[in-house]
């Protein structure tokens, strides 16, 4: 193409299962990139008037709309997040499968996902863990790296376990928050979990469980949800990043536009963290005529896959 050129590097993805990504830089001309300053996006900063006409409005100006009772911010509605997250937390570069074996030169996808070609690659992402790298002690992150490598036999999403918080929130599925006057629900298309938030503590949670106990309260416009009694059976993305069932979550959910929800999970776990860390990503709210928010309920579709070799007579793999 007349005045872009491409520069095409090979790295190799890092984290124990190996294999080889590419990346593709573009460099713009300068005729573009007069225009794109002109235009007040060369710093990667929407202009105010950008924002505005994507439903954004000033900072300093803009209040959010009051919810049913009439007091904390209206957070109702279809959400969806725009990221790579459920891949891997952190920061990764676009590799060829999420599963390999040892290969004649270099690693290459396993048996058992190469047919699925670049449906079952992994896209690239800069992660949502704030500073980069989840703070994992030694021996932890030597556990992280064992199930990446196991990553079929182990990852709880290919079996359609509920997924747990906070990877629940950006599963690349919608989830929908109902809000009354009086309580509030966050509902999940994955494996239709759902969460009720406790306005009222109702002290420890009597039992751990996949999704936990929420308790909730607000903080000015921000929703704030502390998450105890999880069970260690969930992981954080199919990266095979865990947490032990001493994890505890405190989300914060902020309404930063009339479209747009920032998203931010602290995470303390003693067992398997250093110390406490974050993540923060943006919730966008699905809007239109063609907006749906479906059930999939997984369970059944994984059937063989469990129980499949409980045939008198099971079939071939």
């Amino acid at each position: 193409m007349a005045g872009i050129t491409y520069k095409k590097t090979a790295r190799t993805v890092i984290g124990g299962t190996g294999g080889i990504g590419s990346d593709m830089r573009i460099r713009i001309p300068a005729v573009a990139a007069a225009a794109l300053l002109a235009l007040g996006l060369g710093a990667g900063q929407p202009t105010t008037a950008l924002a505005q006409s994507q439903g954004a409005a000033p900072a300093s100006t803009w209040k959010p709309p009051r919810g049913p009772d009439r007091v904390h911010p209206d957070l109702n509605g279809v959400w969806q997040v725009l990221n790579t997250a459920n891949y891997d937390v952190e920061p990764h570069g676009a590799s060829a499968a999420m599963a390999f074996r040892p290969g004649p030169v270099i690693p290459v996808p396993a048996a058992q996902v190469v047919a699925l070609g670049a449906v079952g690659a992994v896209p690239p992402g800069p992660g949502v863990v704030v500073g980069g790298a989840i703070p994992y002690k030694p021996e932890a992150k030597a556990q992280r790296d064992d199930n990446r490598a196991h990553w079929l036999e182990r990852d709880p999403e290919i079996k359609c376990y509920l997924p747990g918080v906070p990877r629940a929130t950006y599963m690349p599925y919608p989830l929908r928050i109902l809000q009354s006057d009086h309580g509030m629900v966050i509902a999940y298309e994955y494996a239709s979990a759902v969460r009720t938030l406790l306005f009222k503590d109702p002290g420890p949670a009597p039992v751990d469980s996949w999704m936990g106990q929420s308790v909730a309260h607000w903080e000015g416009d921000t929703l704030v949800v502390k998450v105890t009694g999880l069970n260690d059976q969930s992981w954080l993305d199919r990266a095979g990043n865990f947490h032990s069932d001493q994890m505890t979550v405190v989300e914060r959910y902020t309404l930063t536009s009339p479209m747009t929800i920032r998203y931010e999970a602290e995470i303390t776990d003693p067992e398997v963290y250093a110390h406490p860390w974050k993540m923060e990503m943006t919730l966008y709210k699905a809007v239109g005529p063609d907006v749906t928010f479906g059930q999939f309920k997984c369970v059944e579709f994984v059937t063989e896959l469990m129980y499949g070799d409980l045939r008198k007579q099971p079939l071939p793999h």
